[in-house]
């Protein structure tokens, strides 16, 4: 594995960036690549910056901020500087920092690198037709970039209201991109854009570079489809160093490869299994998560996909990406789920399973509820692929008596047959068990069923499993009717044997 930047625990000049916007839940693709800057970030000795981009007003909402964070804190991706922590740099809000981009931009339009565009949508979107018409680059063609002043007085008086354009120089611009080597860009192909719309409101095109150039970000690490906005940043990037605004430093930038979907499609924010918030909700690992997604573009070596956050941090480096597309594999991002549930301690494990089984919002669970999962935790650590599934493993233990239900498909492929004949042999024996527990409760019924009816196990206790735990599928039956205790695992064998179907 190659490594341009060498590890170290000192601290070094390197900064990386956070900036989402908080118009919605956080998305895989989003994470991912906070992620890969994170990583970059420890690595090095670095510091992460968070700052929020939320200049789209009719877009951005305080509860999406509040689940962002939240999200955040969750995954265990800390920061050094920015929101809710502060730093020298703030605010860290961009919609808090308007002052900022007036200012940069009054220096850009006084040194002529910024100019106002009175054309109208509809004449854009009309030269642009003509442009790919005749076979010319369809971008904006310049046509108000030396105005004269009858020219800006006759706009005026129409009414129109101008947007302002950045100037962008009229030469190629080359840069190493960290992921996918050095990138060319001739001038036809990055034509002028636009800094503020007309009603005066920043656009991202603006706030993003002003902000990564005065916050000092040496990296930006991103995904590979802004890189078509590169060559406009670098120009920014710059002109802000021209003007004294900066020093003109530029990042070093790279490119992520997109994550593919189903159908090979770029999974798109309005995917649903891209939403963060369902992995949480399903009971993923925060470090189960985090590991797969590090395999979108990344590879800690040969036949190595679980690793430890500590790990990751310590093999990391961006020059190891790999610049094609990436396929999210749920079914894999499952399995590697499962491998981190197993890794946990037993102890951390039921405390991870109390939100999946209890409600807080009605009290939550008792003493004596958590000790009861103490105990039946290990029954289902190595079985488990995602948290939620403890609902069905280890639910029917903590179900009110009147409120216990026998899955009715269960029911009708279970509990029919002979099943009446198993369910009465196996209640006389475990009445006249004297102590109850795992080893004398196995031993009860396998007398009874196995010896006594000559049946096989799996038809033997296969309506046991249905009648205790109300679902064909379950922890070990003996020590589960051992947690179940003597009278209710008796009474709901008595309960089931109505259900059984002649």
């Amino acid at each position: 594995m190659t490594s341009s930047t060498p590890p170290s625990d000192r601290p070094s000049d390197i900064r990386v960036r956070y900036a989402p916007s908080p118009t919605g839940n956080p998305h895989v693709g989003l994470i991912r690549t906070a992620l890969f800057n994170w990583a970059y970030a420890r690595r090095n000795g670095g510091k992460v910056v968070f700052r929020i981009e939320d200049t789209d007003t009719a877009r951005s909402t305080e509860e999406s901020y509040r689940d962002i964070l939240d999200a955040w804190r969750w995954l265990g991706l800390d920061w050094d500087e920015g929101v809710e922590v502060g730093g020298e740099h703030g605010p860290y809000r961009q919609s808090e920092r308007m002052d900022v981009y007036r200012d940069v931009v009054e220096k850009l339009k006084d040194a002529g690198r910024a100019y106002p565009c009175y054309c109208s949508p509809e004449e854009l979107e009309a030269r642009r037709d003509a442009a790919r018409a005749a076979g010319r680059p369809s971008g904006y063609d310049g046509r108000c970039r030396d105005l004269t002043g009858e020219q800006i007085a006759a706009y005026r008086a129409e009414g129109r209201k101008p947007v302002l354009r950045f100037r962008m120089p009229d030469r190629t611009i080359t840069f190493p991109d960290l992921v996918r080597g050095e990138l060319t860009f001739e001038p036809e192909h990055v034509p002028d854009y636009t800094l503020l719309r007309a009603d005066g409101s920043p656009l991202y095109t603006l706030t993003n570079p002003v902000d990564d150039a005065l916050m000092g970000i040496t990296h930006v690490l991103r995904g590979e489809d802004l890189l078509s906005s590169t060559p406009r940043q670098i120009a920014l990037y710059e002109a802000l160093g021209e003007v004294g605004v900066t020093d003109g430093r530029v990042p070093l930038f790279g490119h992520l490869p997109y994550v593919m979907g189903e159908g090979n499609k770029k999974l798109s924010k309005r995917d649903p299994q891209a939403s963060l918030n369902l992995y949480r909700e399903r009971g993923f690992l925060p470090e189960g998560l985090l590991n797969y997604l590090a395999l979108l573009g990344w590879s800690m070596g040969p036949d190595q996909d679980r690793f430890s956050m500590a790990e990751l941090v310590a093999a990391f480096d961006v020059a190891d990406v790999n610049p094609n597309p990436a396929r999210f594999d749920l079914k894999k991002a499952e399995a590697i789920n499962a491998e981190h549930i197993r890794m946990l301690e037993a102890d951390d494990f039921a405390a991870r399973l109390v939100p999946f089984l209890f409600d807080a919002a009605a009290g939550g669970p008792t003493k004596e509820q958590l000790d009861l999962l103490a105990q039946a935790a290990p029954l289902v650590q190595e079985r488990m692929t995602v948290l939620d599934e403890v609902k069905g493993m280890l639910g029917f233990l903590f179900v009110a008596p009147e409120d216990f239900a026998v899955d009715e498909a269960d029911a009708a492929k279970i509990l029919k047959g002979n099943a009446g004949e198993v369910l009465d042999a196996a209640t006389a024996a475990l009445e006249a068990l004297d102590t109850w527990a795992t080893a004398p409760i196995e031993e009860a019924l396998r007398t009874a069923l196995i010896d006594g009816l000559g049946l096989k196990p799996r038809v033997a206790f296969g309506a046991l499993r249905v009648a205790v735990t109300g679902r064909r599928v379950s922890p070990p039956l003996f020590e589960s009717m051992e947690l179940l205790g003597r009278d209710e695992s008796l009474r709901r064998l008595r309960a089931a044997r109505p259900l059984v179907q002649a």
